[in-house]
């Protein structure tokens, strides 16, 4: 049996079949029936049964096999689809090369990947800064909610006791006017008992001239 020379992660062309034309990377690699599944390509409908109550059965979509004499390995520097061809490399190890531009394909590859990783720990770092920034923002919200409420309540404070001084002041002033009232009602009764001694006075007096003039 021929080796193949198609890895996993290598970006391919699909030459032949439904997908034709389409380039993408390579999930899994099956040597033994010479085939290989693409992400994306190739896409078959599996009926699954559940094989216990906790299992969940249904239609699933996946990835279906592709012959990898039907794909061709495109080269990362290049860019082109192209054959493999191999070289031995200084070390002494046997490498993967394109065939139109020489470059090794196993190195290429690693390069690639490095690359994507660190395109992918980017938007972490800038998640982390977004989060970072949601954090400060929201510790900031906090803070002014706590002042506005402990504003609040000191102006409530203010309010309430303001308003027990304004009550106790009204109570004092109706009791200075009760007080002013009993004073000149208690001051108008001696001078009403007054008027009437002296108009009882003054009856006695007629009353005893009259009595005075019948006599005579």
């Amino acid at each position: 049996m021929a080796k193949m020379n198609i890895k996993k992660g290598d970006k391919v062309l699909v030459i032949t079949g439904k997908d034709t034309g389409k380039t993408a990377e390579v999930l899994s690699c099956f040597p033994e029936e010479n085939k290989v599944t693409v992400k994306g390509l190739n896409i078959i409908v599996k009926h699954n049964k559940p094989k216990s109550a906790q299992d969940k059965g249904g239609i699933v979509k996946k990835e279906g096999k592709i012959p990898a004499s039907n794909v061709m390995v495109v080269c990362p520097s290049c860019d082109k689809a192209t054959r493999i061809a191999h070289a031995i490399s200084e070390n002494g190890n046997k490498t993967r090369t394109c065939k139109h531009c020489g470059a090794n394909l196993d190195n290429a590859k690693k390069a690639t990947k490095k690359s994507t990783a660190k395109a992918e720990a980017k938007p972490t770092t800038a998640k982390v800064e977004t989060k970072k920034a949601e954090t400060k923002t929201t510790a900031k919200k906090e803070t002014a909610t706590e002042t506005k409420t402990v504003k609040s309540a000191e102006v409530k404070a203010e309010t309430k006791s303001t308003a027990k001084v304004e009550k106790t002041d009204a109570k004092a002033e109706v009791k200075e006017v009760k007080s002013t009232s009993t004073k000149k009602v208690e001051k108008a009764e001696p001078a009403k008992k007054v008027e009437d001694k002296k108009t009882t006075t003054k009856s006695a007096d007629k009353k005893t001239t009259s009595t005075a003039k019948s006599a005579k």
